[in-house]
């Protein structure tokens, strides 16, 4: 039976990862891009589990047969479904016990060549959690401005022109506010962020810099690890400014026309409005905002909460950063983006010209 380390599976490129575990072991986290193929269902898992705690192993491990074995067959061909390209094969379950072993002899048997990860998701999860401290590159360039300006679409921009970028509210599946689930689903928890923070670390491990947004330490369900908050807090910040009417429009084609005809749209807002009028002490300002959502107003609510509730907010949290900060003026993301580039390329440029300098006064 051939196994490989954590380390060795990072080396990899383009495995199939089968994660064998329980549907609800999977979405608790997995490793990015692992295909969930359950050995047991959720149910069948927890009766297991009761089995074991009192009867015994060997019940257990009974029990267990008879529900895999009907499946086998089935649970080959779904495998071997997922090799399109004749990838190398990993199997995982949560530490590389029974149920991998169990699994990598019937695809041996089969005549698949499949390699099994040792220790699991479990050892996958310690091996991240001592990596990601030591992988950030030396500079971060942070990107700062109000609600609306588009900072999200400014970062996706420079990841497709391949600049080095780390996605944070992707990672976290959350936009850090109050409505940051909005047609996001639930919120990935804390293990699949660092699991997708490490893999983005992996794709800038060559880069002196990485550009990110100006993220509160907590983004939904997740929290950023100090370093990163360190680099963060000294990093080369930028500010970008876009008109109201602008930001605005962004938010309206961000959190209302992909959802605003979806069933629980209005009631999901409503849920945001209320924790936020809880928070306002002017009367008339409250007034407005339950008005416009009564109507469904939803322009005219993001431009009250926009002068009236963000903003104030968010320059008071620029007075943490060190440093300067680098003004961007654009009328819209597309332009901001083009700006954005122009001086990064400045800066490195500059950086290597110091870098030359010292190299040559040695």
């Amino acid at each position: 039976m051939k196994e490989i380390t954590v380390e060795e599976l990072t080396t990899i490129k383009n495995p199939v990862i089968i994660d064998i575990r329980a549907p609800i072991e999977f979405k608790d986290g997995a490793i990015p891009e692992a295909i969930n193929i359950p050995l047991f269902t959720d149910k069948e898992r927890e009766e297991i589990g009761t089995i074991y705690k009192h009867e015994g192993q060997a019940k257990a491990k009974w029990r267990a047969m008879e529900i895999v074995s009907p499946k086998i067959p089935s649970l080959l061909q779904q495998i071997k479904a997922a090799m399109v390209n004749g990838e190398e094969l990993i199997v995982y379950c949560w530490r590389g016990g029974m149920r991998s072993k169990a699994v990598v002899t019937f695809l041996e048997f089969a005549g698949i060549y499949v390699m099994r990860l040792t220790g699991g998701y479990k050892a996958y999860r310690q091996y991240i959690l001592q990596q990601i401290p030591t992988m950030f590159p030396e500079t971060a360039i942070v990107l700062h401005g109000l609600t609306g300006v588009g900072k999200t679409e400014v970062l996706k921009k420079l990841k497709a022109a391949g600049y080095p970028t780390l996605d944070l509210e992707g990672m976290a599946a959350h936009r850090g506010s109050i409505f940051g689930t909005i047609g996001l689903g639930e919120g990935n928890n804390q293990k699949t962020f660092d699991s997708l923070l490490y893999k983005g670390l992996q794709e800038i491990q060559s880069s002196t810099h990485f550009v990110m947004e100006a993220e509160s330490k907590r983004i939904g369900k997740a929290v950023q690890p100090e370093e990163l908050m360190d680099k963060k807090m000294r990093g080369i910040n930028f500010y970008i400014h876009t008109p109201l009417e602008q930001r605005v429009k962004q938010l309206i084609n961000e959190y209302v026309i992909p959802y605003q005809n979806e069933p629980w749209y209005h009631g999901q807002i409503a849920l945001g409005i209320e924790k936020i009028v809880r928070r306002i002490k002017d009367n008339e300002m409250k007034k407005m905002l339950v008005q416009s959502l009564e109507n469904k107003d939803y322009q005219q609510m993001i431009g009250i909460l926009l002068e009236h509730y963000y903003d104030p907010r968010y320059d008071h949290a620029t007075l943490e950063y060190d440093g300067k900060f680098i003004d961007i003026y654009a009328d819209d993301s597309d332009v901001a983006a083009i700006k954005v580039m122009e001086e990064i390329d400045k800066l490195m440029v500059k950086k290597n010209e110091v870098f030359e300098g010292q190299i040559k006064a040695l």
